[in-house]
Order: C-alpha cells, then sequence, then structure tokens
C-alpha cells in the first residue's frame, strides 16, 4: 500500500496539473472578435458543366452597430429568454458544458452554451466542429471574456453575431430584412418577435419555410412566432423591463414582419436551384446552416442550365396561350411544379418550382407535398401486380393482359368475398366518371383510358401494402402515401414532382432506381467536403416488369389519355393523373434518357387549399392529359433536341392471364367486414375530367366522415357521383383519369427528397 505522503503528493500533483493546464488554456485563447465574424463570405453555386450559377451569401446582408443604437427593449428582450442571470452571472454554466461533454462521450448530440456569452463565443466561431477538445476551448475562452469584456460588449457581441433567418446575422440586418427599419427604431413588441427568432428562424419565421422542414408552414410559423412573442413580453414585464402601460401596449398587436424579398441574383429559377442544392448540402454532410450561411463553399450541381431555362420557357409558353388571370378569375393562382431526372442516375437536371421569388412566390413547388398526383399512382399498382400477382396468383405474377370489371358503380371485395361498407353499413361503391359500359377489360387497355374501376379492385387483390412498397422502392418517400383504403390504389398520395419523375425513372431504366441528387461536389477553402458521392442504383423490381410497365405505357400516349404527348415524335412513355374537383393535374413520361413530370394546381394563396380548375382556361375542366401534357412535350422537345431516340428495351410476355381477374367469388358474405380506416381528415378523393362530350373512363372514390365515398356511397340514388365534371355518351368512348382529391399543400410530406431534407 502507498503511504498518505505519496498519495498526498500524488493528489496535490493532480490538482496542480489541473491548474496549469487551466492557466495555460486561458492564457492560449484569445477573446473573439464581432467584426471577424462579419467577414462572412458567398457561396458559389455552379451548373453542371462548372460554370457559375450564382454567387449569393450573407455577406452584404451583415452590418455590425454599437449597443448605443439597440434598443433597450431588443437587449432586455434576450435576457429575459435567453439568460436572466446574464448581469450576475459568471458567463459560463458548468452544468450545461458538462451535459455537453458527456453527450459527446455518449456519441449524442451536443447542446449548446446557455450563456449569452457562450452563445457570443459560439457565433464567433467559424468552426463549429462539435468535439470535446472545441468544447473544452469554448469555455476558456468563455471565462476569458467574462472576466476581460463588459457586459454591454459581450451582449453588443451578440446581438451582431446571432443569426436571425432569412440570410440576416445581426439586430440590425434582421431589423432591415423584417421590418424595413434600422435597429433603433424598433418597438419593444417587434423586439420580441426578433428575439423569438434566436430560438431557431427555421421554426419561429412567420414567413415559414416549409421547404427546409414540412412542420414549418407558414400556419404553424406564426402560432410558433406568436406564443413565443407573447411569452417574451410577460418575461419582460415579470422582470420588470417593461412597466404595466409598456407591456399594454406592447402585446396589443403582433406586429407581423414585412414577407421575404428575393435577393440579388435569386430571381427567376435560380432561387429554386440554389434552396434545392442548399437542402441536399445539409442533409448530406455535418455542416451546419449557420455554417454554411456563412459562406465560403463552392457548390456544384447537377442542374443543366439550357434544360432549366427551357423546363421555364415551356411553362410560360403554355401559360400564356392558355391561361389569362387578368380576365378571367377562375385563371388566377393557377400554378405549375416540374422536375427532370436522369434514369439509372438520378441527377436531377431541371426542375420548376414557381413564379419567382420576386414574385413573392416563395414555396419550391418541385419539391413540396399536398398535391394528389390522381391516376400517375396506376403503374406503380400494375407493377405490383405483375411482381406480386393477387391472391388468386401468387406467387407468379398478373399479366396485364388480365381482364377486370371496367363498368362504373362496383362494389369493391375483400379477398374473403366480403365487400368494403360505408359508415353506415350500405355497400361502398367506387364510380367511373363516366357510366360507359365497359365490361370485363385488360389492365393494359384500363391503362390506356384510365379505368379507375378496374384499378382500385386490383390494388385490393394485390394488397395496398405490396402496392406501396414497390412506390418506395421506385423512389417515393414513405410519408407521402396516404392511409391505404382502396382510393390509396388511384393516386391519393402526394409525392413532389421531384420524387415523382425519379420513380417513373425507375421504369425507364427497366427496374434499376437511384436517389435524386442534386449536389455531385462541395469545397471549402480548396478541400473537398465529404457525402457528395453519387447515389447507388438498386434494383427496384423485376426488370420485366418495368418493361412491361414501359409498354403499357407506350399504349396509353399512342392510344389513350396521353396522346398529346405523340407531339414529342419520338418514342416515349407516360401517364395523365386528374384529381378530384379538378384540383390538380398531372403528366408524368420518360424516354430512356430522361423522366419528367408535371403538376398543374390551384391554391388559395391565404391557406395554401387547393381549388378547383373546373373553368380554369375557359374549359369546363382540366385533366392530365391537356396542359401539363402540353408542357411536358414543349420541355422533352427542346430538352432532348440532339439526343437519338433509343426507344425502350423489347418487354416479354409475362404473368397469368386471367379473363375475369377481379369477379368476387360466387356467394360473398355481405356487411360484416369493417369500412376503411378513416385518417384524421379527408383523404384525397378520386375524380374524374373530360376533355369532351365523350365519355370518360375514369372514376372516383372519395373517403370522408360519413363513409368512405365522398358524395358516393351512403347517399340516395345508389350513391353515384359524377366526379364533379360531365361525360357524354357518344359511341366512341375517349377518356381522361383522375383521382384524389385536393386537400391542402402543407400537409403531405411528400416533396422532401434525399432523406427529409434537401435533393
Amino acid at each position: 500500500m502507498p503511504s498518505w505522503k505519496l498519495v498526498t503528493g500524488m493528489f496535490i500533483g493532480f490538482i496542480g496539473s489541473l491548474v496549469a493546464v487551466a492557466g495555460i488554456g486561458y492564457a492560449m485563447v484569445s477573446i473573439p472578435n464581432e467584426n471577424d465574424a462579419a467577414k462572412s463570405q458567398n457561396n458559389v453555386y455552379y451548373w453542371s458543366d462548372g460554370t457559375q450559377m450564382v454567387a449569393t451569401g450573407t455577406g452584404v446582408n451583415r452590418q455590425n452597430i454599437g449597443i448605443d443604437q439597440i434598443p433597450a427593449a431588443m437587449q432586455w428582450a434576450v435576457i429575459s429568454a435567453e439568460n436572466k442571470s446574464f448581469y450576475q452571472d459568471s458567463g459560463v454554466d458548468p452544468q450545461g458544458l458538462l451535459r455537453a461533454v458527456v453527450n459527446m462521450a455518449r456519441g449524442g448530440q451536443t447542446q449548446g452554451g446557455s450563456t449569452i456569452t457562450q452563445q457570443f463565443v459560439k457565433n464567433t466561431y467559424l468552426s463549429q466542429e462539435q468535439t470535446v477538445t472545441r468544447k473544452f476551448k469554448e469555455m476558456f475562452i468563455s471565462i476569458k471574456v467574462g472576466t476581460k469584456l463588459k457586459k454591454q460588449q459581450i451582449l453588443q457581441g451578440y446581438l451582431n453575431t446571432s443569426y436571425f433567418g432569412r440570410g440576416a446575422y445581426g439586430i440590425q440586418a434582421a431589423a432591415q430584412t423584417y421590418y424595413g427599419k434600422d435597429a433603433k427604431d424598433l418597438t419593444p413588441s417587434e423586439c420580441a418577435v426578433l428575439a423569438a427568432l434566436l430560438k431557431g428562424p427555421t421554426y419561429f419565421d412567420p414567413a415559414g419555410n416549409p421547404d427546409f422542414d414540412k412542420s414549418a408552414t407558414q400556419q404553424a410559423n406564426t402560432k410558433r412566432s406568436q406564443d413565443r412573442w407573447g411569452w417574451i413580453l410577460q418575461q419582460m414585464h415579470n422582470d420588470h423591463h417593461l412597466t404595466d402601460a409598456q407591456y399594454q401596449e406592447a402585446i396589443k398587436q403582433y406586429p407581423m414582419p414585412e414577407g421575404r424579398k428575393a435577393t440579388k441574383g435569386m430571381t427567376g429559377q435560380i432561387s429554386y436551384l440554389v434552396d434545392t442544392a442548399k437542402k441536399y448540402v445539409l442533409a448530406h454532410s455535418d455542416i451546419t446552416e449557420t455554417q454554411f450561411d456563412q459562406g465560403g463553399y463552392q457548390i456544384r450541381t447537377t442542374f443543366q442550365k439550357d434544360k432549366v431555362n427551357a423546363l421555364a420557357a415551356a411553362v410560360k409558353k403554355v401559360q400564356k396561350d392558355r391561361l389569362d388571370p387578368k380576365h378571367r378569375d377562375l385563371d388566377k393562382y393557377v400554378q405549375f411544379g416540374a422536375a427532370s431526372v436522369v434514369p439509372k442516375d438520378g441527377a436531377i437536371v431541371a426542375l420548376y418550382g414557381g413564379d419567382g421569388y420576386e414574385n413573392g412566390h416563395f414555396t419550391n413547388n418541385a419539391d413540396t407535398a399536398g398535391v394528389p398526383v390522381g391516376s400517375t399512382w396506376k403503374p406503380f399498382v400494375l407493377a405490383a401486380a405483375m411482381q406480386y400477382g393477387t391472391y388468386k396468383t401468387e406467387p407468379e405474377g398478373l399479366s396485364p393482359l388480365s381482364k377486370y370489371n371496367g363498368d362504373d358503380h362496383l362494389k369493391v371485395f375483400k379477398p374473403d368475398g366480403s365487400y368494403y361498407l360505408n359508415k353506415d353499413n350500405s355497400p361502398f361503391y367506387q364510380n367511373n366518371e363516366s357510366k360507359y359500359k365497359w365490361g370485363y377489360i385488360t389492365l393494359r387497355k384500363a391503362m390506356e383510358q384510365s379505368i379507375n374501376t378496374p384499378f382500385v379492385q386490383l390494388g385490393v387483390d394485390v394488397g395496398l401494402t405490396k402496392v406501396r412498397d414497390v412506390a418506395k422502392a421506385s423512389g417515393i418517400l414513405g410519408d407521402s402515401f396516404s392511409t391505404l383504403n382502396p382510393s390509396f390504389a388511384i393516386g391519393t398520395s402526394t409525392p413532389s414532382a421531384i420524387r415523382m419523375a425519379d420513380a417513373y425513372a425507375t421504369f425507364a431504366a427497366s427496374g434499376q432506381h437511384a436517389d435524386p441528387y442534386s449536389v455531385t461536389s462541395v469545397k471549402k477553402d480548396g478541400q473537398e467536403v465529404q457525402g457528395f458521392t453519387k447515389p447507388k442504383v438498386t434494383p427496384a423490381m423485376d426488370e420485366n416488369v418495368a418493361n412491361n410497365v414501359t409498354d403499357v405505357l407506350q399504349n396509353v400516349i399512342q392510344n389513350g389519355t396521353g396522346e398529346n404527348a405523340k407531339a414529342l415524335g419520338r418514342t416515349a412513355a407516360g401517364k395523365t393523373g386528374t384529381t378530384d374537383s379538378n384540383k390538380s393535374a398531372w403528366f408524368v413520361g420518360y424516354t430512356q434518357q430522361l423522366s419528367t413530370s408535371v403538376a398543374m394546381f390551384r391554391e388559395n394563396p391565404k391557406d395554401h387549399e387547393l381549388l378547383s380548375m373546373n373553368g380554369t382556361a375557359g374549359v369546363a375542366s382540366i385533366h392530365g392529359g391537356d396542359i401539363p401534357t402540353s408542357v411536358w412535350t414543349e420541355y422533352m422537345k427542346a430538352a432532348l433536341k440532339n439526343a437519338n431516340d433509343q426507344g425502350f428495351p423489347q418487354a416479354t410476355d409475362i404473368g397469368k392471364v386471367q379473363d375475369e381477374a377481379g369477379a368476387p367469388t360466387p356467394t360473398p358474405t355481405p356487411s360484416i367486414t369493417q369500412s376503411p380506416t378513416q385518417s384524421a381528415s379527408p383523404s384525397p378523393s378520386p375524380s374524374a375530367a373530360s376533355p369532351s362530350p365523350s365519355p370518360s373512363a375514369s372514376d372516383t372514390c372519395q373517403w370522408n366522415w360519413g363513409n368512405p365515398c365522398n358524395g358516393n356511397g351512403g347517399n340516395t340514388n345508389g350513391g353515384t357521383n359524377t366526379g364533379g365534371t360531365t361525360g357524354g355518351t357518344s359511341p366512341t368512348p375517349t377518356a381522361t383519369d383522375t383521382t384524389g382529391s385536393g386537400g391542402t399543400r402543407g400537409n403531405g410530406n411528400g416533396g422532401i427528397f434525399a432523406g427529409q431534407t434537401g435533393g
């Protein structure tokens, strides 16, 4: 056993070593300078060919000011909200630091400094790597700052270096960005709004940031901002930094900030390209948003300038030719979203996000959710049938030459022979827009004419989970899926335009799938940032399954609802889609070289609810084979101008042919099954639109509070619904396709690609 003298000596030596290390650490660190932190740089974005797209950053949106120019209300707002003991504490929170170190040792997330002094130190660190070394260095700097600088100097530095969102660093830039005034002119109420942003501008900017997080909608962010604004003012009042009269005046009305504005160079489609690339960078690296916005990064994208311009030109041409919002109210608020992806690669070469930031449109329509895809979903149902078969044929797949009943107003049968019921236990009927009696027709014909009844029954026969799995393997994100009821088979889900183009690219690539991506490399200080290798190509389905889907979709263009795409003048495959009450219309199509999706919809700018397009463009209804197909064709002509017509691989016969594949068992048992699980809010409901008086072969199934079919089963006259559009009865049937209803765009999640962010 060592003697007590040895133990005591070792203990004293250990303590002395700690003191020496602490002294050396304290002596070696320097006090941060807020002016150094203001030296942010631009980020430079490049087109796929290496030419510069745009240089954008925060260097022009930052200006340090003295504490005398920062209102007392702003100073007290952050103190009351962030660090009440600011004027009494040492500037370091030992418990917070210990928690951060322990979390890092466990491999968990670190926590930021809990004092204003620590936050100031953190703000001035251009390197934000989460390491124990950096955390201890930050502690030594915070201690030194606390002993060397006056509290007002620290507070000034904190407010000059904090990020307030919208690219605004520092209180002066924030005041100009959100209220169009100098910081010294801010009211106490406005100060509380800006102080709320320090908790996280992505979630507390009332303008919303849905492109970065689906939960950061305008409505949700406004509510969060108002709640924290009120709480901060209450804290200031409780801490005696606002008198009773000042508090009552400040709390009287929430001072809504100004809307976002386009910054230099961020006009046209550039703003959406930059946002898409930024999201991808943040999702595929350890770079924080704060670090990224401090600039100095060179981002090479997949975007091709000629194709981006061609896509925008196609939208503008069709808008000019078909829409007249100045003279026709129903043409107002019409929007487009589109994306173009390279099959078997995933590169996003073009997208159309909207009218541009300069026109007040800040949501990227190419990468948002909430717009149901309608009958463009049917190819996934067919692919699942060929891949897995039905409960009658499994494990053998089902041939697209199998026949299902295409008549209107049909019951949907479960594998046990019972049929789906409405909530009142009356039979649920799946309706077509037209009453035309198709009888038993092949799935190939049903796809050509976009008849819904066969695909609703087919989806149930295959298994809706298998349809979901095929769509997911093809590139559709799971959080964009709707409730798995029969309507799921005809397009109630809400993936983004990017994801739809990518999923159809899987068919074009004979079943090979690659996740969509928008960035090929990122550099900082000449060094490559890791994480930007090309996504791996993986098999999503059997090669011949995909080729048979392509063969069927070629027929849609040659003989069916997509025939306007024949104007492309080359081999192509595609599918149209239109939704309930004409709230959205789609065309998704591809060649071997390029897969492109186009969505068209109307949206109430106040609440972002989808509006009907009945009457838009001066026609009774808009369908996917009309305006969206025109945009697609205009763009693809330009995008493929110098490309060879490669055709498609030959599809060979596949699966088992059944003549009456969807027929129920001879004695179905009625009324013993439960109606499909209802979602918390009405699921999008499929409907139909026809371009002419000829009968349309699409149909609708709608799900609401009262029964599975909104306006269908459970109503009088057998629950028949015309889908909100008209259809003729001429002898030669033509068809458009429709499914899915609007709902709100903000509720869907499908728009976020490449994980939860960026693509």
